[in-house]
């Protein structure tokens, strides 16, 4: 075990911050929020241009970057990359951030099996993965931080995104759980919860988008909770309040709520 002390300042100040989803609405944000000199961004996305301008951007802030553009339904290649990575950096935060959606469609429909196929490989397997292949080497240092994005959408599920809401539930156990298991060997794990965050994907999203935030402000405050080792950070207050309370009202009383509230397929 590292002394209390200096775990609480590799927290505060991690020097090598690994971003997955990097190209993403609240990625590419926390990647510009968290580019400061003497720290290293690795940063992962699927869009190279993207990759490169976000990368640029950071570089001028002063941090140096690493950059890898990647398909994470590849779990091999996912898991090969990690590996060799942790053996060149000591890896202080790892934000698991990478997702997709898919939905039932404007006429209810139902989802495209190939769809869930893929949402499933790249918000659970792939972040499972990820956790699996960066966990020996912080094991080892007894050291490290797991920063694992889920949503408000995990407490309850929505009737147009039933997929991608039993995706961000598993990764809100996945989290809690191994934030336990892990505790005792000075390994920090947060699960963040957000609500809607300005993004390509939340404005393909289907429904109403109560509360929605930007992504820098979203970023800020993920940033600010993983500071301050926070078990769960979930934002905003109001809708972080109402989905908790879907889950705890008898489920006949939730679904009549979302279906006054325009939550319907």
């Amino acid at each position: 075990m590292i002394p209390q002390d200096l775990a609480q300042r590799a927290t505060a100040s991690p020097r090598t911050v690994l971003i997955t989803g990097a190209t993403g609405g609240i990625g590419g944000a926390l990647a510009r929020v968290y580019a400061e000199p003497d720290r290293l961004l690795v940063l992962q996305g699927r869009d190279g241009d993207r990759l490169d301008e976000l990368a640029a951007h950071c570089q001028g802030q002063g941090a140096r970057v690493r950059t890898r553009i990647l398909d994470l339904r590849d779990r091999a290649a996912l898991v090969a990359w990690l590996r060799r990575l942790v053996q060149e950096e000591a890896l202080d935060l790892v934000i698991v951030n990478a997702g997709v959606n898919t939905n039932v469609g404007p006429d209810g429909a139902g989802e495209p099996w190939p769809a869930v196929e893929e949402l499933i490989a790249v918000n659970v397997l792939a972040a499972m993965a990820t956790v699996d292949a960066v966990l020996p080497s912080m094991r080892a240092r007894a050291s490290g931080q797991l920063a694992l994005v889920s949503s408000l959408a995990g407490y309850y599920g929505l009737p147009m995104t039933p997929s991608y809401c039993a995706s961000k539930a598993a990764i809100k156990a996945y989290g809690e759980a191994i934030r336990g298991w892990l505790a005792v060997e000075g390994i920090r794990v947060s699960v963040i919860m957000p609500g809607y965050v300005e993004s390509k994907m939340c404005r393909e999203m289907p429904g109403p988008k109560p509360f929605l935030w930007s992504a820098e402000r979203a970023a800020r405050r993920i940033r600010r909770g993983l500071e301050h080792n926070e078990a769960r950070i979930s934002f905003p207050f109001p809708l972080n309040l109402g989905t908790w309370f879907l889950a705890v009202l008898p489920a006949a009383v939730s679904g009549r709520i979302l279906r006054l509230l325009g939550y319907r397929a």
